[in-house]
């Protein structure tokens, strides 16, 4: 069984069980996360649209943590214009724990 959910403006394909990275949610390790926008289901045959109206995703936050550096370089040639960036994008890591379909 796997469901298709909407958070942080992406969609993951979760079963029970996964561990998925997604963006920075609210909680502490250990807290229970619920995903009510979920678009799709599907165990023996896929369930979309108004069959999933009340369908829920159960997750346990795993840990809070940043991506590794990216390093934004801007460069422009001829003018000695260059500026060096970096960011690390935060993330929460949940454990999907159960689909309510």
């Amino acid at each position: 069984m796997y469901a298709i959910i909407v958070t942080g403006g992406k969609q993951y394909k979760v079963s029970e069980g996964d561990e998925i990275k997604v963006e920075k949610l609210d909680g502490e390790p250990g807290d229970t996360v619920t995903f009510d926008r979920v678009i799709a289901v599907s165990d023996k045959e896929l369930k979309v649209a108004g069959d999933v109206e009340n369908a829920s995703v159960t997750a346990t936050v795993v840990k809070q943590d940043r991506f590794p550096k990216v390093i934004v370089y801007k460069y422009k040639r001829k003018t000695g214009y260059h500026k060096k960036n970096g960011h690390r994008q935060a993330y929460t890591q949940v454990k999907i724990e159960k689909i309510n379909a």
